[in-house]
């Protein structure tokens, strides 16, 4: 007996120990739940998403967990966090957006991991630098097209404005010459479900469609759009050139891959990737513009300098003379930085250590570029709009400012973010004589974040101040 109880005594202490590293290395960050099963802190999350993760870092840290909807998100907010979102190889982008791509353009798991990769290389060689030249000259012609549309005097509310001008550049561009509706009615009814669909596209990702019955109806609307328009697309020619629009190569290489009929559903893709960040990028670089008469007096001159005094004459546009305007380029970066997408996420495929604690597998990593661009660490004065900070990056070789991630990062970033600056840069110039009327509710600042904590729809205001929240 002597004997035995020393050996007990240190096989238990052993085990005891074993179970201690073990308990040690398996504890997660701080969950924030709710009483309610499967919905846990959904509904307070769901009500101000970009609040809620700033309360959190402050309450619990810089990592923790949010349960809702029965999903675990878990947020990282410090660069030890940050940088195994960026590096490591335990997580996976495709994973994490298969499931939301499902459930608002219902393309099956299966058919998007099978082509994301091969649609994201050809997208990103086509709308890549050395490519921009082709959309220049298609570009400029929709919008001075649109502008003669809209005659040289009138108020208008500027998003109302932005959206009639982008809304037929963007789809005749990027999808077929004329696809565009000219007809009023169906412009109208275009708009309405576009925008339908855009401001709960963040719900549509997570609720069932049945929940969501205007937001469905406007999705089925669109694919059937799409429908009827795939065979016109795809037999188009352009008469200069005879070059592809990007659906068309997206057309070609669904049907050589795949024999499912997802080509509507690629339509709506494309759609929602295009128009739901153009024209708010647009909108806020114009608002944050105008709302400084110093910036907007300096870029006018600089126009000037470059294309002469406006007039009825169309002016050509071209990369070479847009790098001549630094500041319209400054400030659409600028504007992006505060205007950046709430979260981007990565799924954890197997567990991952941050700080003290252990992510599980199966976990959402979480990380907001909204609130990363708001730390005056990165950011000095990060809620002024301040374009000149933008003199340090090396834009002539497409490098941004450290920790500015509104194009996403690593080997997924945005494939059409060289083009989307671009894009804004020619609708500026071509909107150089708007003027701020404060007194029709032209443009402001939001009166919070949206359901996704993203680039959110502007709200009508007075007079926009010079700070942004």
């Amino acid at each position: 007996m002597e004997f035995i109880s020393p050996a007990v005594i240190i096989i238990l202490g052993c085990v005891t120990l074993l179970l201690f590293l073990q308990w040690k290395n398996l504890r997660g960050p701080p969950c924030i739940g709710g009483w309610i099963p499967w919905i846990g802190a959904g509904f307070e999350f769901g009500k101000a998403p970009l609040e809620f993760i700033e309360k959190a870092r402050i309450k619990y840290g810089p990592i923790f967990t949010v349960l809702a909807m029965g999903t675990r998100m878990t947020f990282v907010t410090e660069e030890e966090g940050m940088n195994v979102f960026l590096k490591s190889k335990e997580v996976n982008f495709e994973l994490a957006v298969q499931n939301p791509v499902y459930r608002t353009a219902s393309i099956p798991k299966n058919i998007f991991l099978k082509l994301h990769e091969k649609l994201y290389v050809m997208m990103k060689g086509k709308m890549g630098t050395f490519n921009l030249y082709q959309f220049t000259g298609q570009l400029t012609e929709e919008l001075h097209k649109q502008l003669v549309n809209l005659g040289t005097h009138g108020t208008m509310d500027l998003n109302n404005l932005v959206r009639h001008l982008l809304y037929p550049v963007t789809v005749n561009v990027l999808f077929k010459k004329g696809s565009f509706p000219t007809n009023e009615r169906k412009i109208r009814e275009f708009h309405q479900h576009f925008q339908a669909y855009d401001e709960d596209f963040e719900y549509g990702s997570q609720l069932p469609e049945r929940l969501l019955r205007n937001w469905s109806k406007s999705k089925n609307w669109l694919l059937a759009l799409f429908e009827k328009n795939i065979p016109d697309i795809k037999t188009y020619k352009s008469a200069k050139d005879h070059s592809q629009t990007i659906m068309q190569d997206i057309l070609d290489l669904l049907e050589m891959e795949t024999n499912e009929q997802m080509s509507p559903n690629y339509g709506l893709l494309l759609l929602w990737a295009s128009l739901s960040n153009a024209v708010p990028v647009t909108f806020w670089t114009l608002a944050f513009i105008l709302s400084h008469p110093n910036i907007h007096r300096t870029i006018l001159e600089g126009i000037s300098s470059v294309f002469g005094t406006t007039g009825k004459d169309k002016i050509e546009v071209s990369e070479d003379n847009l790098k001549k305007l630094p500041l319209i380029q400054w400030c659409i970066l600028e504007t992006i930085r505060l205007r950046a997408p709430g979260v981007i996420t990565r799924k954890v495929l197997k567990p991952v250590k941050i700080l003290n604690y252990t992510v599980p597998s199966g976990d959402l990593l979480m990380l907001s570029p909204f609130w990363l661009h708001r730390n005056p660490k990165y950011f000095p004065e990060p809620d002024l709009f301040k374009p000149e900070r933008w003199k340090k990056a090396n834009l002539e070789k497409h490098a941004f400012l450290d920790w500015f991630m509104a194009f996403g990062t690593g080997k997924y970033q945005c494939p059409g973010r060289v083009l989307s600056i671009w894009w804004v840069s020619s609708s500026r110039k071509d909107n150089a004589e708007l003027n701020l009327n404060r007194g029709n509710d032209l443009c402001g600042p939001p009166g919070g974040p949206g359901p996704s904590g993203g680039v959110t729809a502007p709200h009508p205001l007075a007079a926009p101040g010079p700070e942004f929240d």
